[in-house]
């Protein structure tokens, strides 16, 4: 009998510290907030005066009831599957959402706009939200929580959560070549990193301390830029463009490094480059098909505006697409770079 109750006194332990091991995982990132451009934007363009919007058919086909919410996929993309990996939600609202209420801000948002850099010239070029502007609105969100939740629920949020930070392939692909005359591409690259890590610097200074940046992907290998300037018969990946994005990502590996040990919480620098190469280079190792087109129209050049229900040649099976238009991903192409590279950096943020 005595053994009977020292069994059940344990079990009962056991259940209680996993309880509560979990309860702590749960609460440890309360939110996640996202900071950067299309590839995290999950409407944030709807409502402004720029072309890059994607709020129309065929855009979401594969998004839950089939709607074309302003995400640049054909589903949910990394803000929405990074919050379901934390457990927070399915899907991670836009800032800009004119229908928010204060109960939505509470497990996080992203402020990321399709078309944005580092280089403040890019977000004017293309008439969306800077990623330095993108800080203001996150200001905005902190005294919203304030008011509505109180100052230690914001506190909480604020020194708790998870951010992310996703930008410089608009800044590499395009106004690169609006730079040219004061930058070569190898200072062009240091300046971009240089200007994250100032970035990261100003969202640590506004309470943020579970920070992740994003590295540059192979920007050179996307379908438009292969069409463009990979040789018209070959269209292989630009090197130059490439070239580029490994000397910002060279660049900005060691200067995160340093902030890490530098100022408190946790800085982190996540190589997704090496993911998605390795994904273009070997498409079928993944279970995919089709690694040079996207899935939407000809796949070549269509992205945006180009990308339309009018376009007859659109696929039926974008899961056997790397892309989904010519500039970004499918969604569960995007599911396989998260799985992967989250399994590796989440363990340091709890």
């Amino acid at each position: 009998m005595k053994l009977q109750m020292l069994w059940m006194t344990l079990i009962l332990i056991i259940v209680v510290e996993a309880n509560a091991a979990i309860q702590g995982k749960n609460v440890t990132i309360p939110a996640l907030i996202v900071f950067g451009d299309s590839i995290m934007d999950t409407g944030n363009n709807n409502n402004l005066p720029t072309l890059l919007k994607c709020n129309f058919p065929p855009y979401g086909k594969d998004f839950p009831g089939g709607f074309a919410t302003g995400r640049f996929s054909d589903g949910r993309n990394p803000s929405d599957l990074i919050a379901e990996k934390l457990g927070l939600a399915k899907t991670l609202p836009a800032y800009m959402n004119r229908n928010l209420k204060p109960q939505d801000l509470l497990k996080g948002v992203t402020f990321a706009s399709g078309g944005t850099g580092y280089d403040p010239l890019t977000a004017k070029i293309m008439s969306v939200i800077s990623v330095w502007d993108q800080l203001i609105y996150f200001k905005e969100y902190i005294s919203k929580i304030k008011r509505s939740f109180g100052e230690e629920r914001a506190k909480y949020i604020l020194e708790n959560s998870f951010y992310l930070v996703v930008s410089s392939s608009n800044d590499l692909a395009h106004t690169y070549s609006a730079r040219s005359l004061r930058y070569t591409r190898t200072s062009y690259a240091n300046f971009l990193a240089d200007s994250a890590v100032t970035f990261v610097r100003e969202l640590h200074k506004l309470g943020a301390r579970k920070i992740g940046v994003f590295s540059a992907v192979p920007v050179g290998c996307v379908p438009l830029q292969r069409t463009a300037f990979g040789g018209i018969l070959t269209r292989g990946c630009v090197k130059p463009l490439n070239n580029m994005a490994k000397q910002f990502n060279s660049r900005l590996s060691p200067a995160l490094d340093s902030l890490d040990k530098e100022l408190d919480g946790v800085i982190l620098y996540i190589d997704v480059y090496d993911s998605l190469f390795d994904m273009i280079q070997h498409p079928k190792k993944y279970g995919f098909e089709v690694a040079d087109r996207g899935c939407c129209g000809r796949g070549s050049l269509a992205i945006s505006f180009m990308c339309n229900s009018l376009n007859p040649f659109t696929c039926r099976n974008s899961s056997a697409y790397i892309f989904w238009d010519s500039y970004h991903p499918t969604e569960r192409a995007y599911q396989v770079i998260v799985d992967k590279l989250l399994d590796k950096y989440l363990s340091k943020v709890y």
